[in-house]
């Protein structure tokens, strides 16, 4: 059993065809027994990137309200949330700074590394590569699902 803590770019794999979406689906099927944990405000974010891929052509909008709906219920039902706390948010704002790293971003590393300093082995995935580069640089471990195609 695998811990993983999934950014965004991530979760989005999970519901829409994208390179690395068949790996970031065989590691978060519950089947599997791996624990999945996301940042709360990956909600929000995940419902962003589905509704303007839909809104820009890249997905039908029927393709788009399946996979909400999808995450909607996996949401509620597969993931760890990890919560947003002013501590949370402060070690974010002192990534941000030392990574310069977007905003949300930085978020996303807070929730990763207090994840992993509950659980050492937890590993990052993510196809941001700039947060890969920061979270590498704080040792969390790292898997860019793009390079599993």
């Amino acid at each position: 059993m695998a811990v993983y803590f999934l950014d965004t770019s991530a979760v989005v794999k999970r519901y829409v065809l994208e390179v690395g979406t068949a790996w970031v689906q065989a590691e978060s099927d519950p089947a599997g027994g791996n624990v999945v944990c996301i940042a709360r405000i990956t909600r929000p974010e995940t419902v962003a990137a589905i509704t303007r891929r839909a809104r820009g052509g890249n997905i039908s909008p029927s393709d788009a309200g399946t996979a909400l709906a999808a995450f909607d219920q996996d949401f509620v039902r597969q993931y760890v949330i990890i919560a947003m706390s002013d501590p949370l948010i402060d070690r974010a704002a002192r990534l941000a700074r030392t990574h310069a790293l977007r905003g949300y971003d930085a978020v996303q590393l807070a929730a990763a590394l207090e994840l992993r300093g509950r659980i050492p082995t937890a590993v990052l995935i993510s196809a941001d590569a700039e947060l890969n580069a920061a979270a590498i640089a704080e040792g969390m471990a790292v898997e860019d699902p793009r390079s599993h195609p």
